[in-house]
């Protein structure tokens, strides 16, 4: 399928003026091209909630073992074992099985009042100020802490590796990220701290996974390799800095542009775990995934050849008023949002949505608390330049 000459329907992952607002463009895709190609880059798109919600669960025909990021799939470079989120299965299902255990709904639960003290003393310091970025003085500080809290990492070196996960994900304005030209990292720099775990066992995720043993695909009990073992933890820890982290910019966006919502929220915090949802679904911070076409598929009318890469755009499937009635690009905190695909579906659910719903929930209830009211300095406020996540990368606000 090509967009004819007459249409001026066009989706771009690296155009950046059309990332700033993609929505009414995804409405016009799932309404006029719900299956949609793009000439230039060579991908196909689907934007419709049921079309979506059905390729990620299809992982046999829709394959994630070429990465789940449109360049790394055209790159066709090689994916270290143990990218759990560039996996199919059986090997996914047996890397994603040591993972899950370090994020059980008991080891997340026990650390809320961690994660909370972690918020109460990056926000304290700006009660009175009148002023509070919702990314620099919360959302790059309390995910980055938590990680480190789960991982091991020392406190004075957790800028760092967040520093370092962030620059994984970042690209020059319009252009593709480093990874497909560079290959991935392998996560060499948390060699030191996997040494030093060695000797001094922990109750963390390190610890654990140096010491779990498990079934290979080869049916080999065994370790993980030491490159398997600098992997989970690199991709631990980039998929848990900088998500939560958009995930934080967006509901002091959100929230500034819909301040009745905002002060039902102070007067019945109960609405929160809601709000986090509707916020999630509104605007998620992972807005597509894409997959390697494995066969020959049908869909809308055309034949998408095997081979090609395809994107799934989340943030359309999200405000799909076929799943999402009445009107789906409305923000709304007493929607039933279950069903938003934020956090994929299938074989891919995030490990770690548990985690970071209750970092959202208590971000939230610890904002509200000191900041009732708040403006977004919209001219100061600038979003991160990166294909692959969306959100804020500077979200400064005037607090009262």
């Amino acid at each position: 399928m090509t967009t004819s000459a007459a249409s001026d329907v066009y989706y771009d992952p690296y155009d950046v003026e059309l990332n700033a607002d993609p929505f009414p463009m995804f409405k016009r895709l799932r309404d006029q091209l719900p299956l949609y190609y793009n000439e230039k880059h060579d991908f196909y798109a689907i934007s419709r909630w049921a079309d979506v919600n059905a390729a990620l669960i299809d992982h046999a025909t829709y394959s994630s073992a070429k990465g789940a990021i449109i360049e790394l799939i055209k790159a066709d470079i090689e994916i270290p074992p143990g990218v759990v989120i560039f996996e199919d299965p059986p090997i996914h299902d047996i890397h994603r099985g040591l993972l899950s255990r370090m994020f059980t709904p008991r080891k997340i639960q026990a650390l809320e009042a961690q994660i909370r003290q972690y918020c109460v003393d990056s926000l304290e310091p700006h009660v009175g100020t009148g002023k509070l970025d919702f990314i620099a003085d919360i959302g790059a500080q309390m995910p980055m802490r938590t990680i480190g809290l789960l991982l091991g990492i020392p406190e004075q070196d957790q800028e760092a590796i967040r520093d370092f996960a962030n620059e994984q994900m970042r690209t020059e304005e319009g252009k593709p990220m480093k990874a497909a030209s560079e290959g991935m990292d392998t996560g060499d720099i948390f060699s030191a701290y996997i040494d030093w775990r060695v000797e001094n066992p922990s109750d963390d995720i390190m610890t654990e996974l140096l010491n779990v043993e498990f079934e290979d695909q080869n049916g080999e009990w065994r370790k993980l390799t030491r490159a398997e073992l600098l992997t989970y933890v690199n991709v631990v820890s980039g998929a848990g800095n900088e998500t939560t982290t958009r995930l934080i910019g967006w509901a002091g966006r959100v929230l500034a542009d819909h301040p009745d919502q905002r002060r039902r929220l102070v007067e019945n915090p109960k609405l929160i775990p809601k709000a986090v949802e509707e916020l999630l679904r509104f605007q998620p911070p992972a807005p597509h995934v894409a997959r390697y076409v494995t066969r020959d598929v049908e869909l809308h009318g055309q034949t998408v050849p095997a081979g090609s890469a395809m994107m799934m755009l989340i943030g359309a499937a999200n405000r799909d008023e076929r799943q999402f009635a009445p009107d789906g690009d409305v923000f709304d905190i007493d929607r039933d949002a279950r069903g938003h695909l934020s956090f994929s579906v299938g074989t891919h659910f995030c490990l770690g949505s548990a985690l970071a719903r209750l970092e959202g929930r208590i971000a939230l209830e610890e904002i509200l608390k000191r900041f009732p009211e708040w403006e977004v300095d919209s001219a100061a406020a600038r979003l991160s330049p990166t294909s692959t996540v969306r959100g804020w990368e500077t979200l400064p606000t005037f607090t009262r």
